[in-house]
């Protein structure tokens, strides 16, 4: 080949790859980047029913550890300066949006208008649906996943004690609510789950004797609360979606009580020994509710001012435990309706145990609660919830390899001085996260 056919081909050959560079480049930069889907972030911490989105109301809920408000559109640009993410609720959140072209065409515009906004987290559509509702809120949900996948379309589900005409299903308690929850999952295809479950009963007392009582300590217990979040722990787990517990903080009738402190924290811990990742509270403040996080006049309650502690260590936890997955959740003491015993090749137990105790709702709770956490075949963390919340508990976990204690006050782990064995004093209705030394 002479030196001047070589040049030639050379600098074809070089045209040629130049030319496929930039023609790499060019479409590259013409394929759209792929959508953010939704993660859930930091563990929900909400609510239900408050007031207006003002910058005190935001201020009053960031410095009290929640970080999810419920905003209108408006609204927004108050929670981004406190740092707060944005449930949206508009009317045009409503499957029959898809079906007229006018509010339809509405909708995409809000969708369009919201979806890049710093704060937006959610898009609230619908609370405690009965079945026949399913089908048009799973076309509303898949309309916004493919419009807006970044946000959540966010439903709220009946409890377990909902009748079957409430839920739209047959059968006794566990079969009517399995099929209620296997049609939602089936049919929905929701990002996460979320259920409400209220369970504080009073004693009897007349309305007159209601008005201005702060609560009612001598009231009962309702005797379905476990079996709730295990049936709602198992959807969220074959769906491989979090869930969300809203629990009561409130009374709006007599025969329902306002939670006091210790109370409070027995809901806490409980959801997130059962794996919760997020927690909402019934209600911040709404008119002829008593209790609550706020006053009408906007003042904090002592239900916000214990919360205001309890926030910060449920969203602490409920970090540690995200990217682990729920094992397994077992009862020492008494036994409610879907609770499972300790099983004796438990890696994680107490010391000394705990003798079973019989059990009848509304009878109140007496023993503890495990949560195991981390890889199939490998439990690595545990969290152990003291159920009696009318007085603390010292006990010793003992694991299958040198224990840390986590304090979610200051985010450390600290090394048991015992090893394998690690002594733990529990609050009323509190918890412990402990972890095999990594």
């Amino acid at each position: 080949m002479s030196k001047r056919l070589a040049f030639v081909l050379l600098a074809v050959f070089t045209a040629g790859l130049s030319v496929n560079i930039h023609l790499v480049a060019w479409a590259a930069e013409k394929k759209p980047a792929a959508m953010k889907t939704w993660q859930i972030g930091t563990p929900i911490v909400n609510y239900w029913a408050g007031p207006p989105m003002t910058d005190a109301v935001a201020q009053q809920m960031a410095d009290g550890g929640w970080n999810l408000v419920w905003c209108t559109e408006k609204e927004l640009d108050v929670a981004e300066r406190h740092g707060l993410r944005a449930m949206l609720q508009e009317g045009l959140l409503n499957p029959s949006s898809l079906d007229d072209p006018e509010k339809r065409a509405q909708l995409d515009a809000l969708i369009d208008r919201v979806k890049g906004h710093p704060a937006m987290y959610s898009y609230h559509l619908r609370d405690e649906p009965n079945i026949s509702g399913f089908p048009a809120l799973g076309k509303l949900v898949e309309y916004l996943r493919q419009r807006d996948p970044a946000h959540m379309a966010y439903i709220n589900l009946f409890p377990t004690y909902a009748n079957n005409q409430q839920l739209g299903t047959q059968g006794d308690t566990v079969t009517a609510y399995k099929e209620y929850i296997r049609q939602y999952m089936e049919i929905v295809k929701p990002a996460l789950i979320s259920y409400d479950h209220y369970h504080f009963s009073a004693s009897e007392r007349s309305d007159e004797q209601f008005r201005g009582t702060p609560y009612f300590a001598n009231g009962r217990d309702g005797g379905e609360y476990f079996l709730n979040l295990a049936l709602i722990r198992q959807a969220a787990q074959e769906a491989d979606v979090p869930f969300l517990n809203i629990v009561q903080a409130c009374s709006w009738t007599p025969s329902m009580r306002v939670p006091n402190e210790d109370e409070m924290r027995f809901l806490v811990y409980t959801t997130l020994a059962y794996g919760g990742q997020g927690i909402s509270y019934y209600v911040y403040c709404y008119p002829k509710h008593i209790g609550g996080i706020a006053n009408p006049d906007g003042t904090p309650t002592v239900i916000y001012r214990a919360l205001k502690t309890l926030n910060p260590e449920f969203v602490a936890i409920a970090s540690q435990l995200q990217s682990l997955r729920s094992l397994g959740i077992f009862h020492l003491g008494m036994m409610p309706m879907g609770g499972e015993p300790l099983p004796a090749n438990s890696a994680f137990t107490v010391d000394p145990p705990v003798a079973p105790l019989s059990y009848k709702p509304p009878e109140k709770m007496k023993g503890m609660v495990l949560g195991t956490f981390g890889t199939p075949g490998r439990p690595t963390h545990v969290l152990v919830v003291n159920l009696d919340y009318t007085q603390k508990m010292s006990t010793t976990v003992v694991g299958p390899g040198p224990l840390e204690v986590f304090d979610p006050r200051t985010g450390k782990w600290e090394p048991s001085r015992q090893g394998k064995r690690a002594p733990i004093l529990l609050l009323p209705g509190g918890g412990k996260l402990l972890r095999v030394r990594p």
